[in-house]
């Protein structure tokens, strides 16, 4: 029978939210008669149990738990009630270079953690090698790391917690901070932990590398674990819970597709970038866009392999005689990947007089590889041969692809193989 590593009984955090600092220091100082401050359950009644040799990866949106959950596995924070059990040595990455000294050099802060992680100076000296192999950041090493880039931060803190020999290692996102190389590095060293028998817990948005490398994935929403299961099964149920509650999904998508705009807005459903660049003279504005996945669900996850659709709900202002429709995925370091409209595809359109609302829908089979992207949207025409934006959404929204087989490059060509 497996041993147990890590034990989660019972577990919630709750935060007092204050209005203004004074209500802080008075509560704080007992001045205060009464609960000046409200309550927000981060964490509520979670139970958890990992294996001795299980990796497991934690999902959810953002605000769901995942990080807080794992600060009070490490100890980093203390629950509020419930109960935590750990039998193993644990080394964490929880933030990017938690612990590190920015004055200090790469290698004064190796053995100022490796000091903070119960090592003497002789046994640094003896795993000093191999960290700096797996850093592999050359001479800035000698440099203080408050000169260094956030690739390089991350590249020396994984670097120093996977070489102290721990019995668990656990990881808060960091990997997706590093270069497409130093990922595809540490996922090797997830391999070789779980071949020597480690556990490994760690929160990641690429969803594809959590059905890839974990055992078993744990999903939270709003605090609260939603459920326990393989990770294909996870990644299925976190789909639904990025609009919230199935129940209200199923609900809704009646009247989210209805043509005269009643219902709620598409865009509602998916995590929109707040902070999307927008232009154009706006004769046609884009008012709503979905990305719609193979059950006609909105959402921002994409299962590499099945149909989806990218649809747009646009509104004319004015007279345009020609319009154009597009969209482009780019990917995280803002690459354009792949993209197209309605030229390209030999689709004309109809003349479009003020008031006229047009609804494009692309559909496609997801052939990108598995990792996150961006979308962006498009009306555009020609004006007495003359190219004219009308409106623009740049990186209006992310599009993950969940992928269980990643081939080179950004697509695969869904190659078969004979062996004869």
């Amino acid at each position: 029978m497996q041993e147990t590593a890590i034990k989660v009984t019972g577990v919630s955090k709750i935060y007092k939210l204050y209005d203004t600092p004074s209500a802080r220091l008075k509560d704080a100082l007992g001045l205060s008669k009464k609960a000046d401050y409200r309550e927000h359950a981060a964490l509520s009644d979670i139970t958890l149990e990992i294996k001795k040799g299980e990796t497991v990866g934690i999902i959810g949106t953002n605000g769901s738990g995942k990080s807080t959950l794992l600060k009070i596995i490490t100890g980093v924070v203390n629950q509020s009630q419930g109960e935590v059990e750990v039998e193993g040595r644990i080394s964490a990455l929880l933030e990017l270079g938690a612990g590190f000294n920015n004055e200090y050099t790469g290698i004064e802060n190796v053995y100022l953690q490796g000091t903070m992680m119960g090592f003497s100076r002789e046994e640094i000296d003896e795993k000093m090698k191999d960290i700096l192999e797996f850093a592999d950041i050359g001479e800035f090493v000698h440099q203080p790391v408050k000169t260094y880039s956030s690739g390089m931060f991350v590249r020396l803190a994984f670097a120093v917690a996977i070489n102290i020999e721990p019995e668990i290692l656990i990881v808060d996102e960091a990997l997706s901070v590093g270069d497409v190389f130093f990922q595809s590095k540490c996922y090797r060293k997830f391999e070789e932990f779980k071949k020597l028998g480690k556990t490994i817990l760690f929160v990641s948005h690429d969803l594809s590398s959590i059905t890839k490398y974990c055992d078993r994935a744990v999903l939270l929403n709003k605090g609260i674990k939603v459920m326990e299961g393989t990770p294909k099964e996870a990644v299925d149920r976190f789909k639904m819970a990025l609009v919230e509650q199935e129940e209200a999904q199923r609900r809704e998508n009646t009247a989210l597709w209805m043509p005269d705009g009643t219902g709620k807005k598409w865009r509602a459903s998916l995590a929109v970038n707040p902070e999307t660049l927008e232009y154009g003279d706006k004769k046609a504005e884009i008012i709503d866009f979905a990305v719609v996945d193979k059950t006609d669900k909105i959402a921002n996850v994409i299962e590499k392999g099945e149909l989806c659709t990218i649809k747009m709900k646009v509104l004319f202002h004015e007279e345009v005689k020609e319009p154009i429709f597009a969209f482009t995925l780019k990917n995280l370091m803002g690459i354009e990947i792949t993209g197209t409209n309605t030229m390209l595809e030999k689709r004309s359109i109809e003349p479009k007089k003020a008031g006229d609302i047009q609804i494009v829908s692309f559909t496609q089979r997801m052939t990108l590889q598995g990792g996150e992207y961006l979308l962006s949207l498009g009306c555009t025409g020609y004006e007495r041969e003359e190219f004219k934006v009308h409106h623009r959404l740049y990186d209006v929204c992310s599009l993950g692809v969940v992928s269980e087989k990643n081939t080179v490059g950004y697509f695969d060509m869904e190659s078969s193989v004979e062996i004869e």
